[in-house]
């Protein structure tokens, strides 16, 4: 089959259904929760928005708003300079890195039944080893999902489940980021949590073995997603393109997948 041919069956299985498209993204809006940090440092931007006209005196024919939020809430894409192990590699924000990296496959591993059961799991080596005992190797160039259908866990008033012992949601540990990094070149790593860490992550050796790894790595993040219940474990392709913001460091995306039909 030709590359031309190969885009328009794409185009055409789009257009008559012959693939699903499975939107990963939740709705940006002023009530999304917004991660919090100590006090002694600066503060993300919660989503906010302002009408500028709605077909009336401020603008007859047409309706629009002015938005503010940082770079990193919402459904939000971590490019490598968001963390400073990665402040010095090539390519690193979302305005220089390649076009081609928007789009990669998926391996998605399922840890619903883990994190239901404790908030604190982590991801581990030998759980994604025992994953491709089942679904085969994850491909270089692949993002790796963790599946926790966080939404049925965590309190809608307290996304990131903290008490005073800091926030307790699931994520990768050091030795699963070097193992993803160094033994399969993944494209990086997404999760439904308000970040790719584990909430107790500032504790671990690196702290944020997530941020810290990948980043340096020249890897990428994905976090609050949803709908990765949806996926199969392997077989969809991801589209995700962050603002071309200047020196981004990421940005709020709509990001989907691209999946057989059922």
């Amino acid at each position: 089959m030709s590359k031309s041919t190969l885009i328009s069956e794409l185009a055409k299985a789009v257009a008559q259904g012959g693939v699903r498209i499975i939107d990963l993204t939740e709705t940006l809006r002023p009530d999304y929760p917004t991660i919090s940090l100590p006090p002694e440092f600066s503060q993300a931007s919660p989503f906010m928005q302002t009408e500028l006209s709605h077909y009336d005196e401020r603008g007859p024919a047409w309706y629009w708003n002015n938005f503010t939020v940082c770079e990193h809430t919402g459904t939000h894409f971590d490019a490598p300079i968001h963390w400073v192990t990665g402040k010095d590699l090539p390519n690193n924000s979302v305005d220089t890195m390649p076009c081609e990296h928007f789009i990669a496959p998926a391996c998605v591993i399922d840890c619903t039944n883990e994190v239901a059961a404790n908030p604190d799991f982590l991801l581990t080596q030998e759980l994604l080893e025992a994953w491709e005992e089942k679904h085969g190797r994850v491909p270089a160039g692949a993002w790796v999902f963790m599946r926790s259908d966080w939404r049925k866990v965590a309190d809608p008033e307290n996304y990131t489940n903290a008490d005073d012992n800091g926030a307790h949601s699931p994520g990768p540990d050091a030795n699963a980021v070097n193992w993803m990094i160094k033994e399969r070149d993944v494209l990086g790593f997404g999760t439904e949590c308000i970040g790719t860490d584990a909430g107790q992550a500032f504790a671990f050796d690196p702290p944020f073995p997530c941020h810290a790894l990948m980043h340096g790595a020249g890897k990428y993040g994905l976090q609050c997603m949803t709908n990765l219940d949806l996926l199969p474990p392997t077989g969809a392709l991801i589209v995700g393109a962050p603002l071309k913001l200047l020196n981004g460091s990421g940005s709020p995306l709509r990001v989907f997948a691209i999946a057989p039909a059922l």
